[in-house]
């Protein structure tokens, strides 16, 4: 027997597939990847004492070049066990005869691992509607301070999400009950709007024009016996 479950499918809008929508982080999917890949570069960096590796050159005796196996597999457990790790870093390397140490360093352009970090993490931002300014990315002063910038995270994003949910999920609703639900969200619980909220009651408690049911009706404040 196969049960029907009914469900509220609300997706954004996709200009190729109109029935599963276009998701933010599908539309951040590759961002993801660069910001993944740039965090396991910076790791393993650290693993190796937070500086690049460099070549151990042998020079044995009468020309020859090239290690026993045994030197060979010593000298890697050697460097794995006493110079690579957090806990190993700075730590002097004694060479034997005939192995000489060439440091090696990466090119200006290798070592902007952490500009391609923070630039993916802003594009993820961007597709989640989130000011980069909040995630504390250097560089990001498109808002006058963080309250701007908080403030128009709910402004275009939160509330804009919230109404689109409560709409469809009102509209979904109504047609099991086969009466008009409306639910929209409560602006007033919202702390980052206090300030935009304050200056609305004051310019609706000024003006002297409106009458006391007017004024609460603007307000989105249920009317009282005095008003009716």
């Amino acid at each position: 027997m196969t049960m029907i479950v009914p469900v509220c499918h609300i997706k954004n809008f996709h200009p190729q597939d109109d029935h599963y929508g276009f998701s933010p982080m599908q539309a951040a999917a590759m961002a993801m990847d660069v910001h993944n890949s740039a965090s396991r570069w910076s790791k393993a960096l650290l693993d190796n004492a937070a500086r690049p590796s460099g070549a151990i050159v042998y020079r044995g005796a009468d020309g020859q070049g090239k290690l026993s196996d045994d030197q060979y597999d010593r000298l890697v457990n050697e460097m794995e066990s006493h110079h690579q790790g957090a806990r190993n870093a700075g730590r002097p390397m004694l060479l034997e005869g005939g192995l000489d140490w060439k440091p090696m360093g990466f090119s200006p352009s290798d070592m902007e691992f952490h500009k391609t970090k923070e630039a993916a993490a802003r594009e993820i931002a961007l597709a989640f509607g989130v000011p980069p300014m909040l995630l504390g990315i250097a560089g990001d002063a498109t808002y006058a301070n963080y309250q701007e910038a908080h403030r128009a995270f709910y402004r275009l994003t939160v509330l804009p999400l919230a109404t689109r949910v409560t709409a469809s999920l009102a509209l979904w609703l109504s047609g099991f009950s086969g009466e008009t639900v409306a639910l929209k969200p409560d602006l007033d619980q919202v702390s980052a709007l206090s300030q935009e909220r304050d200056a609305q009651w004051a310019r609706v408690a000024g003006a002297e024009f409106l009458t006391q049911a007017e004024k609460r009706s603007l307000l989105g404040l249920p009317s009282v016996a005095a008003d009716e």
